[in-house]
């Protein structure tokens, strides 16, 4: 079995942000995080994780956040942009990545965490689902505020 080492980020260097010039355009068309993007993120509640193979010395083959946050109900986690290079899937990167979030929250002395996927990404909701994740039925909304059709009408 491939030995796959995960690790919170502490400090942004110039490795991380080449990981994430990789890493990104194969999960979304979101833009590349910048040097200080990834900064505020390590500055905030939310936890970055990085994995890398074959060892800690090893270069990063994957990543994942959580989204740590609170409201009137409590303190909720979400774990977020879990990405795996192309070419290190189905090696256990994710399920690694996940693992790790999912103890962080738990040292944490959270109830549990939640993560959405999209549905045809086939491969990682069948993993979530390994893990003992549970669909749950809700709707999921979003606003895009390029399309506002409020703004500027006073």
């Amino acid at each position: 079995m491939t030995s796959i080492f995960i690790a919170r980020v502490e400090t942004v260097n110039s490795e991380l942000v080449q990981a994430f010039e990789r890493l990104i355009p194969q999960l979304t068309h979101a833009p590349i995080p910048s040097i200080h993007d990834l900064q505020k993120l390590l500055d905030s509640p939310s936890i970055l994780v990085l994995a890398r193979m074959p060892d800690r010395e090893g270069p990063i083959v994957g990543a994942g956040t959580l989204g740590v946050f609170r409201t009137p109900s409590g303190v909720h986690a979400h774990i977020e942009d879990v990405i795996v290079d192309a070419d290190k899937r189905g090696q256990g990167v994710g399920q690694a990545v996940v693992l790790y979030l999912m103890q962080i929250a738990r040292e944490m002395k959270l109830n549990g965490v939640s993560l959405t996927c999209n549905p045809r990404r086939a491969t990682a909701n069948r993993l979530y689902q390994k893990i003992g994740f549970k669909k749950w039925e809700t709707n999921v909304y979003w606003y895009e505020f390029d399309k506002d059709p409020i703004q500027g009408s006073d």
